[in-house]
């Protein structure tokens, strides 16, 4: 791929925010015409998970801001999501697969299994980096 580009959004963490990033990930898609169909399908899942995430647990008294950073460049797509809410007490090494049964928890499982890094930081808030190495066309 020889294209770099960026998408970024910044809003309050509510369900058109998942809608805003979905668009920003089709014009990061249209500028990155070589990376595979499947690396964009399983970026997307994994980005889709973490804002979903985000608005979801994003239950405050006060709006929670949220900046969103898309990147594609030759070797990986990437994702930063930060945000104004409490620090999400996360162990991602402790994140498993619920049960079939399970009607929620799915999120964090999915991006794990389909991202090559997610790293969640909390520092007045909370930080998101994801990255899919790309794979092929």
């Amino acid at each position: 791929m020889s294209t770099e580009s960026t998408e970024r959004l910044a809003g309050i963490a509510d369900p058109l925010l998942v809608d805003r990033v979905h668009e920003a990930l089709d014009r990061l898609f249209e500028n990155t015409p070589a990376a595979g169909e499947e690396d964009r399908m399983l970026f997307r899942l994994a980005v889709s998970e973490v804002a979903t995430n985000v608005v979801e647990h994003a239950a405050a008294r006060e709006p929670i801001h949220v900046t969103v950073e898309l990147d594609a460049d030759a070797d990986a797509f990437s994702a930063v999501f930060t945000d104004t809410a409490d620090p999400a007490l996360i162990d991602l090494d402790a994140v498993s697969m619920p049960g079939e049964d399970a009607e929620s928890g799915r999120g964090l499982a999915i991006a794990l299994a389909t991202l090559d890094d997610l790293v969640h930081e909390r520092d007045g808030g909370n930080t998101w980096r994801l990255r899919r190495a790309h794979r092929g066309t």
